[in-house]
């Protein structure tokens, strides 16, 4: 990625930073549990950056950001917060996979105007294999971690998003760039596996959001169950919300498939302007 960068400084003085593309009207594109602001966007921005600004920050502890040993969901919906209101106006969010940051700073902010989801996963709907699997990719990526083989946890975590063809697909480099990740990844889920506060993903929390929401989701992906039910249930516990369905690309469509998000991003963007 290239551009000009953002700084903003979070709630508790944490240092997030994100790069600027493009013109027209302001989107932030929020990275998941897993990537970071350089890499999760990187085929998406061209596709978008002739009628928005994109902005693409990072959590902490991940790029361009400052860390901080705190990595609670609160902590990184303040550092979504913090960094749109450097932008000074009202902006487009978007968040993909682990949605809990931007679904806390729809409910947060009066500066979000319209919000999409690419395969959110809603941790009350998973199935009991769907969190055994990922229980066993976080351990397998954690013992790689701890060994300082980032790439290897990359890799070993993959699989649990990933389909063969959209590994088929990666650039050669792809679990080198990855892997960085992986260190703020680990902590977000050791510190938010037990935390009792009130999750943005909860009903109570979702009816606070004012802003037209779309939730996207793709039959080609590896939990299509899980991120079609938790499609369906956000959309169906905010104010105004939306179901669509992309025609291919699968969990990885932001970096395999950008064409095909980036159209449907547009038209919602655009119809809620």
């Amino acid at each position: 990625m290239t551009g000009r960068v953002q700084v903003a400084i979070s709630a508790d003085g944490t240092e997030i930073v994100g790069r600027v593309r493009g013109q027209g009207p302001p989107v932030v594109l929020l990275h998941g549990g897993w990537g970071d602001g350089e890499v999760a966007y990187e085929s998406l921005v061209p596709h978008l950056a002739e009628r928005f600004t994109c902005y693409t920050p990072s959590t902490r502890g991940r790029a361009l950001s400052g860390d901080n040993p705190d990595h609670s969901v609160q902590r990184l919906v303040q550092d979504v917060i913090a960094f749109i209101d450097t932008i000074g106006e009202p902006v487009y969010l978007m968040g993909w996979s682990g949605i809990e940051p931007p679904l806390g700073a729809a409910a947060q902010s009066s500066a979000v105007s319209a919000v999409a989801l690419f395969e959110g996963y809603v941790p009350l709907l998973a199935e009991a294999d769907d969190l055994a699997s990922l229980g066993a990719a976080i351990e397998r990526a954690g013992a790689a971690a701890a060994e300082g083989r980032l790439a290897d946890a990359a890799r070993a975590f993959a699989r649990f998003v990933l389909t063969d063809a959209e590994l088929a697909a990666l650039d050669g480099d792809f679990f080198e760039r990855w892997g960085r990740s992986i260190p703020a990844m680990l902590q977000y889920f050791q510190q938010n596996m037990s935390n009792q506060a009130p999750r943005p993903y909860e009903t109570e929390q979702l009816a606070k959001i004012s802003a037209p929401v779309v939730a996207l989701w793709s039959r080609e992906t590896t939990r299509s169950t899980w991120v079609r039910k938790s499609a369906q249930y956000l959309a169906q516990h905010v104010a105004d919300g939306h179901v669509r369905e992309l025609a291919g690309g699968g969990h990885f469509a932001p970096v395999v498939a950008p064409e095909l998000l980036a159209k449907e991003l547009t038209a919602f963007f655009e119809s809620a302007r």
